[in-house]
């Protein structure tokens, strides 16, 4: 590791933040104040082993060699002390705790060398902090006074008597009060207008403060009022060279407009208007000047606007491997981002694919071929009536429009699916939260042909596990209305979505007697509908050890009930365990449901499903070197079937018998960040397998068997 540290220097070991034993119960963050250390050691796998270093130390000399250059561009040199840089770090630290109100705090380093490295201890010795004895606001602008006094401000602060004495608060105070007033018309009102005394009171720890908000500074020998400014006029200019006629329509860039002519500035308001040009998929660019007006208080607001080419087309090669069947896919994409010069994004999609299929029998064909056509066309607004003004204006919202076919030829059946969805996607400036409702979401669900073998063998079997496939393997229409909700921050991510179909159509078929089928079902047109009610919910939250090093935790929980018109879901709802983002010891739709398994011991991806699922993970992630992280992991979880069914012995959900029936794996992970997209290698292992009763078999973690227990996993991006 000190290879290549200089002779007379020492590589920075460790470093240690230490509060003085007094001063321990002192509300202080260690780990906000690690950012001020100026000198970190070189990063750890694991918080355990400095690989990224020791990449760098395999090096040879001879610079001249791409091997030697190769390690050392992916690894990391070590870190070399510096003592001058570990005396600014004591007073970064000081100063920072003098901030967060430890006037007498004190702060001193000891390095301890051993060999040719050192660990530097930092001292923390904060003493008692320093509250706030008194508050006064000195307000020299009397209408701003008057202002702040009707509209009860003083509820609104964020100082306190009593509190402790924080400059950070005292900041965000002035931030908060101009913030406000920029939003009331004052457009050159900025926060250097507003000042602090602080004065202490002798052989105590408490502090007066005074908020003295001052006069406008017109020149060195007047300070007047402050102004209060409106906009005059608004205009709206094409920033695209050469041309001057606007791509938009006139009606669309009013709506992106926050600032309204006759009203007063607003800092809120102009930020908004950014934000709503900034998000088209016709614009480019935005630039908003404003411009006083000599002797007044007006302002002329003059916002231009840079498009992008409102035509694409992209092709787009795929190579395809599903099970060891290898094939190839194509796909023909048209977009057009400005279609009714509203920004209004048209996207056309035309696919094809090709597989060859190994290993079946009785079959005339062997291959798989699908086409397919999907058009979209999205709004960047509400499209709906009846919708408030200030709803349309204050949220980020889209209306999509989205028309499906898809054609599927396999040797064993033929397929199609034609679907149609509205639905709309908003969220809010500045707030975490979105949301999305599938207003109407059809999907008709055609079997044109299927062949002798396959429906011999499957269908109509006297085997009754086949029971569930038999249903999947039928016309079917789906009508599903969905509401979706979305939270998420640095740390932490929130996901629900609930759903239903059919009820609608149940209600109509009972009220006018419509006929059924021969299993007793509803149908339109001659095709039996599906009624389930589905709900999902995902939480995830990471814990940053370092900025090389964090936790994360997940749970997933859903849970879908058909009933009414339907004794089993259809098949793309319901759930399945197993594969890259799940319990990652079984392959995709391998685990489950329950204690089943195949009686034969293969994968049976029909029967291998649920209408309940729950899966927990946790997983360290840590950087290794250069692009490169790694992984370990820990995941538990099951699928369950709600009612009994004959073809899934074992698979039903009993409070009695679900915790016994967990799965449980671990593993390790490697991933390739390259920023814009992440490659993942998971290699999971089985230690808990519900499927068997006997010891060998339940419990692989003692009994491991690496050609049995081993699953291997390719993905993009993270599993959550």
């Amino acid at each position: 590791m000190t290879r290549y540290v200089p002779e007379g220097q020492y590589l920075l070991s460790n470093v240690h933040l230490k509060i003085d034993e007094q001063d321990d119960k002192a509300d202080v963050n260690k780990g906000a104040l690690k950012n001020y250390v100026r000198q970190t050691p070189n990063a750890r796998l694991f918080s355990l082993a400095k690989t990224s270093l020791a990449t760098y130390s395999l090096s040879g000399r001879d610079s001249t060699r791409w091997f030697n250059r190769f390690l050392r561009s992916i690894g990391e040199p070590p870190v070399i002390y510096d003592s001058l840089l570990a005396k600014r770090t004591c007073n970064d630290l000081r100063q920072e705790l003098n901030n967060e109100g430890f006037l007498s705090a004190e702060v001193r380093f000891e390095p301890v060398f051993h060999n040719k490295k050192v660990d530097v201890n930092y001292y923390l010795y904060p003493h008692e902090p320093y509250y706030v004895a008194s508050l006064q606001y000195l307000i020299d602008d009397t209408n701003i006074a008057e202002y702040l006094e009707q509209t009860a401000d003083s509820t609104k602060r964020l100082l306190k008597v009593g509190m402790k004495f924080d400059l950070s608060q005292l900041d965000a105070e002035r931030k908060r009060i101009t913030a406000l007033l920029n939003d009331q018309g004052y457009y050159k009102f900025h926060k250097e207008y507003i000042t602090y005394l602080a004065d202490t009171i002798a052989g105590q720890k408490l502090i007066d403060i005074t908020l003295h908000l001052h006069l406008f500074h017109r020149n060195e020998q007047s300070d007047t009022l402050h102004s209060k400014f409106s906009i005059r006029n608004i205009s709206y200019n094409n920033g695209d060279a050469g041309e001057t006629r606007l791509h938009l329509r006139r009606r669309v860039l009013e709506e992106c407009t926050h600032l309204m002519e006759g009203a007063p500035y607003s800092g809120t308001q102009l930020q908004q208007t950014y934000n709503h040009f900034g998000k088209l998929q016709a614009v480019r660019y935005t630039n908003i000047a404003l411009h006083p007006l000599p002797d007044t208080t007006l302002l002329d607001c003059d916002i231009t606007v840079q498009t992008n080419k409102s035509s694409t087309i992209s092709f787009q090669p795929e190579g395809t491997n599903t099970a060891g069947d290898l094939g190839a896919a194509a796909s023909l994409t048209y977009q057009n981002r400005n279609l009714f010069r509203g920004s209004e994004m048209l996207s056309i999609e035309l696919r094809g694919a090709f597989e060859a299929i190994k290993g079946l029998e009785g079959y005339s064909n062997q291959n798989f071929t699908e086409y397919s056509a999907e058009a979209r066309l999205n709004f960047p607004r509400f499209i709906i009536p009846f919708l408030s003004h200030r709803m349309r204006r204050e949220s980020n919202a889209t209306s999509e429009l989205s028309i499906l076919f898809d054609m599927q030829n396999r040797p064993e059946f033929h397929r199609r699916v034609l679907s149609a969805a509205w639905r709309y996607k908003w969220n809010f400036p500045n707030r975490h939260e979105r949301f999305q409702i599938d207003l109407l979401d059809l999907n008709y669900v055609f079997m044109p042909w299927i062949s002798d073998t396959f429906r011999r063998e499957y269908l109509e079997s006297e085997n009754s596990r086949n029971a569930i496939l038999r249903y999947n393997y039928e016309n079917l229409f789906i009508t599903k209305i969905g509401f979706g909700y979305s939270y998420s921050n640095r740390n932490m991510a929130v996901k629900l979505n609930i759903e239903t179909s059919g009820n609608l159509l149940q209600a109509v078929s009972s009220a006018f007697g419509s006929q059924k089928n021969e299993q007793g079902h509803h149908t339109l047109f001659n095709i039996a509908f599906a009624q389930y009610a589905k709900g999902d919910f995902e939480f995830t939250r990471s814990l940053l050890i370092d900025r090389n090093n964090q936790i994360v935790f997940h749970l997933g929980l859903g849970i879908a009930f058909p009933y009414g018109n339907s004794n089993v879901l259809p098949f793309e709802k319901r759930y399945f365990s197993g594969g890259a983002n799940s319990v990652r010891g079984w392959s995709v739709r391998s685990l489950g449901p329950g204690k089943y398994k195949e009686h034969d011991g293969r994968i049976n991806f029909i029967n291998q499903t649920g209408d309940m699922k729950l899966d927990l993970n946790a997983e360290y992630r840590t950087h290794l070197f250069w692009k490169i992280g790694g992984a370990v992991f820990v995941d538990a979880g099951n699928v369950w079937t709600i009612r009994e069914y004959p073809e899934q012995p074992g698979g039903q959900f009993r409070f009695d018998t679900f915790l016994s029936q967990i799965a449980v794996s671990y593993g390790l992970g490697l991933r390739l960040n390259f920023d814009y997209f992440i490659l993942r290698f998971d290699g999971g292992m089985k230690a808990i397998n519900p499927a068997y009763e006997e010891d060998d078999h339940h419990f692989p973690i003692i009994h491991p068997n690496f050609k049995r227990d081993f699953a291997f996993h390719f993905a993009v991006g993270l599993p959550f």
